[in-house]
């Protein structure tokens, strides 16, 4: 059965104590909002989809300011990547969250970004809740809830896994996040027929789609896996730039608490890892099963090709996995990988 995720310190009411680098970019902030204000900018809720199991939901959203455009849904609108982080976020801005009966009122962070956990018994499946504020018309976000008898989920790599970025190349990795139009991305031949085979063999399997891009390219990424017919599901995505305490966001950390987070919010539920071999991918999920051996169904790693492997820095070092309580496949494309599974036994 899932549980109740407790709620944080920072989130019930404590004040961190700030970082430099969170200070100077806090009084950054401030500057633009009042600058962007002025130029007529007005306060837009970026909704994303949350999940939950009966009894909670997880609800994220982010709210900007962006130019006041007739008939325009931030979410759909055609952008190249570097438009999606110019708008400024609002922060200290309180969201009213509406889900059946339920209300409450919820306090963005320091990024614009709300991400909270309400205590609200929702039937499984999909369901639509509001958000709004004070300054703002109200948008509709979607929540997946997922079923207890629901014993297998997905947890996907975003890079090199469902969509050819080559990141970790700097050159690239800006190339593809602040200029390449999101119709020129492209998807891992394969991977969408895979996760539309996993989805049909285990109905109600939640997909997550865990990343350590920002926030800011969520509505692109959304856009993207709908364009190329891969099943919805959360994004699990983080922020860039300082934290409270660092100077720097660890992209690994995020991966490996988002894991564990899950792996409690779902203790029933066992998981395909999928991800590449490009990066830490490997390493991570090697961890998370030794550390989780009752939480990983299988884990299936894309091969990259020469040139990709050259373009992102090299390939992990090791395939050797001490874990043996669940099967590791590695092939360059989701038909491989799919028929491997399929041996497998995952589905």
């Amino acid at each position: 059965m899932a549980r109740i995720p407790k709620t944080s310190a920072t989130a019930a009411g404590a004040e961190p104590i700030l970082h430099l680098a969170a200070r100077a970019e806090d009084t950054v902030h401030e500057l633009r909002e009042k600058w962007a204000r002025r130029r007529g900018h007005l306060p837009t809720i970026v909704p994303y989809a949350g999940y939950g199991a009966p009894g909670w939901a997880r609800v994220l959203c982010r709210v900007l300011l962006t130019k006041p455009t007739a008939g325009t849904d931030p979410r759909y609108k055609k952008i190249r990547g570097w438009r999606s982080f110019t708008s400024v976020p609002v922060n200290d801005i309180v969201v009213t969250i509406g889900i059946g009966d339920v209300e409450q009122r919820v306090e963005a962070d320091r990024g614009g970004v709300v991400d909270t956990v309400l205590e609200v018994d929702l039937a499984p499946g999909w369901h639509t809740i509001t958000l709004g504020t004070d300054e703002t018309d109200t948008v509709e976000a979607s929540v997946f809830i997922v079923d207890p008898a629901v014993t297998v989920g997905i947890i996907s790599d975003v890079d090199d896994t469902v969509m050819v970025t080559a990141l970790p190349r700097p050159f690239l990795a800006a190339w593809n996040t602040f200029v390449l139009d999101e119709h020129a991305r492209r998807p891992v031949p394969g991977m969408a027929v895979l996760y539309e085979r996993l989805t049909r063999s285990h109905p109600g399997i939640p997909v997550f789609y865990l990343s350590t891009g920002a926030w800011n390219v969520a509505p692109t990424l959304t856009r993207f896996l709908s364009r190329n017919l891969y099943p919805t599901g959360p994004l699990l995505l983080t922020d860039w730039g300082p934290t409270h305490d660092r100077w720097f966001r660890s992209g690994r950390n995020h991966k490996v608490d988002t894991l564990k987070r899950l792996s409690r919010e779902f203790p029933d539920v066992r998981w395909l890892l999928v991800g590449d071999d490009g990066q830490h991918d490997e390493e991570i999920y090697s961890q998370f099963a030794d550390s989780h051996p009752h939480s990983v169904e299988a884990v299936a790693i894309r091969q990259l090709s020469n040139s990709e492997a050259v373009l992102a820095g090299g390939r992990s070092k090791s395939e050797a996995h001490s874990n043996e309580s669940a099967p590791w496949v590695y092939a360059p494309d989701g038909a491989g990988l799919a028929e491997l599974l399929s041996d497998s036994g995952v589905f």
